[in-house]
């Protein structure tokens, strides 16, 4: 709550006085504590489940605390609307974030914690599966990880004769394209673990999947490569935000 002031001057203008007041108006700030209980993101989340609560309420048990110029739930929602939502959050750098009003270094590490865990939590399901039976499966797998990165990066999935995972690998970090990729290093993996299939994955920054001219010539390079190694390449996966795209399905080897 805004403390009301009353301040009266006189000022003497022409040999006339004149008395000037200034009025600060009485504001009321709402506060977690004035939210009926049964409405508030714990209690709700304790009586109806997590699943019953918006992006802003969960933030807002993850931050507890809010600040004079907003309350919690208020301070959750401007995050999400800044940011996007969780994808921008996840995306947004630690320093970044620690810079927002209200956050500070230990709400920010609270808050990418959290998110961090939400992400490894959402890759066991995938990880857990004896076989990658499909390009989505194998999208799955690498999307959380790749499409919300701001840079490239390949990662190369090693399986075995029945599609199991043996090794993932991520080979590069930067622009794919800016060093001198040779097959050898993208079935180095396969070739010492003894595994006959390989699944290619790099992202696009950009969020759009379309793929380059650059994609294909090297995707097509890759194609003989593994026919001379006598390993499968069982797909080129381009993955953007959220879409990703087969090259499998695009150039039909």
């Amino acid at each position: 709550m805004l403390q009301s002031a009353l301040e009266v001057h006189d000022l003497d203008i022409d040999g006339q006085q004149v008395t000037t007041t200034t009025i600060t108006r009485l504001e009321y700030h709402a506060t977690v504590h004035d939210i009926p209980i049964d409405e508030r993101p714990r209690e709700r989340l304790q009586k109806h489940g997590a699943e019953a609560l918006s992006t802003a309420e969960l933030l807002a048990i993850i931050l507890r605390t809010g600040t004079t110029r907003d309350n919690v739930i208020e301070m959750a929602n401007k995050l999400v609307i800044k940011y996007g939502g969780l994808s921008g959050l996840m995306s947004a750098e630690f320093h970044e974030l620690c810079t927002e009003y209200g956050l500070g270094l230990a709400k920010a590490a609270q808050l990418k914690a959290a998110l961090e865990l939400g992400k490894r939590l959402s890759l066991l399901e995938p990880e857990m599966k004896i076989q990658l039976k499909s390009a989505d499966e194998a999208a799955r797998l690498v999307r959380l990880d790749m499409m919300y990165l701001d840079h490239e990066e390949m990662h190369i999935l090693v399986l075995d004769t029945k599609n199991h995972l043996v090794e993932r690998v991520k080979l590069y970090k930067g622009t794919v394209y800016s060093s001198v990729t040779r097959s050898s290093e993208i079935f180095r993996t396969a070739i010492i673990r003894n595994c006959p299939h390989i699944i290619v994955c790099h992202n696009h920054p950009s969020g759009d999947p379309t793929p380059s001219p650059e994609d294909i010539d090297f995707t097509r390079q890759l194609i003989k490569g593994a026919d001379l190694l006598d390993i499968e390449l069982l797909d080129h996966l381009i993955i953007g935000n959220p879409r990703y795209v087969s090259l499998k399905e695009r150039l039909h080897w």
